[in-house]
């Protein structure tokens, strides 16, 4: 693994840093921020939330499996590393493009994906739990699955720190559970792979464009949130299909699965890569070294889905760079 050190900054900390304030410049006694919905932390407890966990993480995993081939990677990097995680469940998440013919087909199909690597991975003891059927509608109308339903169950469950929700797809059921039961969000840190670097001239990426509303519920509510950008930083998490050959081909059943899913995206791969988007949000909880993250007030997107930011928002922790050659390294050698 890397170096342990963790890479990380404040950049925008404000005094009172939060939602809206008052008149004479000071927080209400309970914030609330554009989803109308009261958070039950103050900016100090968020802060220490965002901190990377020293210990042990307990970690549920909501994913849109079938929906690429990075998805199977992140879950059995999640699943590999019991030193740093204990995975509890996997959430199938929803999404639409050529391998679905709509939101809940894709939820089904990422569902069943999840069982198959759960059977490779001989993880009998996580169990798997069907998300939404289709987008948040707006911002106050969560969608009720058995997904959120297990999200807020867990989140209530006593534990020695936080749990821990990655959300690696369209988060209606991440947002859905907080619509439900907005205490949780002094229980939970959400680690999500969603939008674009803040430099980007839009933020049209794949998880927050087809779930807007669930999007805007993670940036807006408080609630403790690590954001993994796609274009400008994931992006860079490249492999290719002779790499994956030289170091995992060959190297047990789990290997040989996540190296077919690869190979069989293209029918040549001569000067081709793919990008592994969705390990770098498990990266940043196995290795703070892997990655480097600040502290920034929480962006919004705009209906053109461009950036805008404000500095009196609450902060988050967002990853601004990676240790490209440090994280297939960890991955390669957890997978075989």
């Amino acid at each position: 693994m890397a170096s342990s050190y963790p890479k990380m900054a404040v950049l925008g900390a404000l005094p009172n840093a939060g939602g809206r304030r008052g008149g004479d410049g000071k927080l209400p006694a309970a914030e609330w921020y554009d989803t109308g919905m009261p958070t039950p932390l103050t900016d100090s407890e968020r802060v220490a939330a965002l901190e990377w966990p020293t210990q042990r993480v307990d970690v549920v995993l909501d994913t849109d499996t079938y929906n690429e081939i990075d998805d199977q990677f992140a879950l059995a990097y999640a699943a590999r590393a019991p030193e740093r995680i204990g995975l509890e469940a996997v959430y199938a998440a929803p999404f639409h493009n050529e391998r679905s013919t709509g939101p809940a087909d894709g939820m089904e199909k990422s569902f069943a994906e999840i069982a198959r690597l759960l059977n490779i991975l001989g993880r009998s003891d996580v169990p798997a739990f069907r998300g939404a059927t289709a987008w948040m509608p707006e911002s106050e109308t969560p969608v009720s699955s058995p997904a959120a339903d297990d999200l807020i169950a867990r989140a209530h469950q006593d534990r020695i720190g936080k749990l821990h929700v990655v959300a690696i797809g369209a988060p209606t059921n991440v947002a859905s559970a907080l619509l439900l039961a907005p205490d949780i969000a002094s229980r939970i840190t959400v680690t999500w792979l969603g939008g674009h670097a803040r430099g980007h001239w839009d933020t049209r990426e794949f998880n927050l464009f087809q779930d807007a509303h669930a999007s805007r519920i993670l940036l807006d509510s408080g609630v403790p949130l690590v954001r993994v950008p796609c274009l400008g930083v994931a992006e860079h998490l490249r492999t290719t299909e002779a790499e994956l050959a030289r170091y995992l081909k060959g190297r047990g059943p789990l290997a040989d699965y996540l190296y077919q899913t690869y190979a069989d995206v293209y029918p040549d791969h001569f000067a081709k890569s793919r990008v592994l988007w969705d390990v770098v949000a498990i990266a940043w909880l196995i290795d703070p070294g892997l990655t480097t993250t600040a502290l920034l007030p929480s962006p919004r997107f705009s209906e053109f889905f461009t950036w805008s930011e404000d500095p009196r928002r609450h902060l988050i922790r967002e990853v601004l760079a990676l240790d490209r050659d440090a994280i297939l390294a960890d991955l390669f050698t957890l997978l075989r």
